[in-house]
């Protein structure tokens, strides 16, 4: 799903934290990792979206996890796609609004609060995964 900013402003503080929300995701995911009995490996993949997927497996399960799609989970308000009803014209955009929370009055990332998303997102689908 590829999001689209209603503003120039909205694109360029994407832009701001696109990259310290993947840091953040990952070393989260690492994290999980390490406390779980899941398998995890990264595949690059090239469509719809340049980046990588997470793939989970333990015996008898695999899992496939857009990594770009946790970002976006964390850099944007109530991002989730799969609830959005999309036009036939339209059907890989979706209209986002960056969480303004994570940038400070200087422009600068709020690296607690991003920490604290991440975490989040995180946490969330390893929480989901089957038992």
């Amino acid at each position: 799903m590829k999001p689209t900013f209603k503003t120039q402003l909205a694109w360029e503080q994407a832009q701001v934290l696109m990259q310290p929300a993947m840091l953040r995701v990952v070393d989260n995911i690492r994290k999980e990792l390490e406390s779980s009995d899941w398998k995890g490996t990264y595949k690059e993949v090239t469509a719809p979206i340049p980046g990588y997927h997470l793939c989970l497996s333990r015996p008898g399960y695999q899992v496939e996890i857009d990594v770009w799609e946790l970002c976006y989970k964390v850099c944007f308000q109530q991002y989730e796609p799969i609830e959005h009803i999309f036009s036939q014209e339209d059907e890989s955009a979706y209209p986002v609004d960056v969480d303004t929370r994570l940038i400070d009055d200087f422009g600068e990332v709020d690296w607690q609060l991003l920490e604290s998303k991440a975490q989040q997102s995180v946490r969330k689908v390893f929480n989901t995964l089957p038992d």
